[in-house]
């Protein structure tokens, strides 16, 4: 026997694109309900380094592209949320650094030097030496340049945790879920025993989207999968260092975010082109190889005799680009009472939100009157994924 439910917005998607959405409309007095199938967090979100980008990464040519500029803003939008005076409230949120940083392990050649002092940059990069280095990089044989960026790196799973919190009673965990039609036109959807209904369905379950897509029988928007081969490290040596790490091209060398694990020991989780291009082509225990090598080459203080290492595949799900590139900003799609978007990447969450936004206010919906949804199966909270891959059985 089906119950239905009404609500003003359903939400398809429990990751941080998702969870941010239910938080601020709740804000604004909408009702909403979220549907997750699976664990809160538990697909991109909790594969993510937790950096809040403010685009300066992006900018290696030695100027701001469309990317950067879109993204700018972020760090600060998110820093007003962790103080609480945001458009969600993230008080108590684990802040891992309160920064990011661009690190040179040799000179960094003369015209990016002159970029970073540049009035574009200006109040974004400063230059670090000495007792403020990254832990990691407090060494007497440290050679190189870094510069800390006005940008954050956040614990994912904690993030995950307070927007949970801030979702109350509004999460239903829930295995099939079809559309519901009237008269041609999208009013909700079924999501196992209960019939939901909305003013607007948004999908935004990230690689999930594809399926649900098929489900509702829409061929469009197109979604790519941009694949990522990610590598852990954990051990008494691993000392924090939150670093894109740079090489000769356009993108980070490596890049190293530090998290850690329930036993008090960190874990470094490594990106950048390590784990583009030739790292997804490698097997696991090539691309343990690969790491190792470039952490002796650029750390060789750090003795990795005691680290255990892991990888991981990542599969990013955003919409169709021409050449498989990185998206500049989140993304929306509408058809008949359907929103379905990606935000691209975990920095750019409140983005994403306020293109919903927009698209909710352009067509007068408003919040109705407050409902109740107690007593509705919840989804549970995903591991971390260092927790995972680094757990013993015995």
């Amino acid at each position: 026997m089906s119950l239905t439910l009404n609500t003003d917005i359903a939400i398809i998607g429990g990751g941080i694109a998702g969870l941010w959405l239910n938080a601020q409309l709740r804000q604004r007095g909408f009702n909403t309900l979220l549907i997750e199938h699976n664990s809160l967090g538990g697909g991109q979100s909790v594969k993510s380094q937790g950096i809040i980008h403010g685009g300066a990464k992006y900018a290696l040519h030695g100027a701001l592209t469309g990317s950067s500029e879109a993204i700018a803003e972020m760090p600060e939008r998110w820093r007003c949320a962790l103080n609480g005076q945001g458009d969600v409230n993230l008080s108590g949120v684990r802040l891992l650094s309160d920064a990011h940083y661009l690190w040179s392990p040799g000179s960094i050649a003369g015209n990016l030097t002159s970029f970073f002092a540049s009035k574009a940059m200006r109040g974004r990069v400063d230059q670090v030496k000495g007792a403020h280095l990254p832990a990691a990089l407090q060494h007497k044989d440290f050679k190189g340049r870094v510069y800390r960026l006005a940008e954050l790196v956040l614990d994912v799973p904690s993030l995950v945790q307070r927007l949970a919190d801030l979702a109350g009673d509004s999460l239903l965990q829930a295995q099939q879920i079809t559309p519901v039609y009237e008269n041609q036109q999208l009013v909700g959807v079924q999501a196992d025993d209960y019939t939901i209904r909305a003013q607007r369905v948004v999908l935004c379950a990230g690689s999930g989207n594809q399926d649900i897509l098929q489900a509702f029988a829409f061929k469009k928007p197109e979604q790519q999968l941009r694949p990522l081969h990610m590598v852990l490290a954990k051990g008494a040596a691993v000392l924090p260092l939150y670093a894109h790490c740079l090489g000769g091209g356009s993108k980070p060398r490596v890049t190293i975010t530090t998290h850690p694990a329930a036993d008090g020991q960190w874990v470094w989780y490594l990106g950048g082109n390590l784990a583009e291009a030739d790292g997804v082509a490698r097997s696991a225990e090539q691309q343990i190889a690969a790491a190792q090598a470039e952490i002796a080459q650029l750390l060789p203080w750090i003795d990795q005799t005691a680290i255990q290492w892991a990888t991981l595949r990542v599969d990013r799900a955003e919409p169709v680009q021409s050449g498989l590139t990185r998206p500049d900003n989140a993304f929306i799609s509408e058809d008949k009472g359907l929103l379905v978007g990606w935000p691209t990447k975990l920095a750019l969450a409140p983005d994403f939100s306020d293109r919903v936004l927009t698209a909710l206010q352009r067509d007068g919906i408003q919040p109705s009157a407050p409902q109740s949804y107690a007593g509705l199966p919840r989804p549970s909270l995903a591991q971390p994924i260092w927790e995972t891959l680094f757990n013993d059985p015995a």
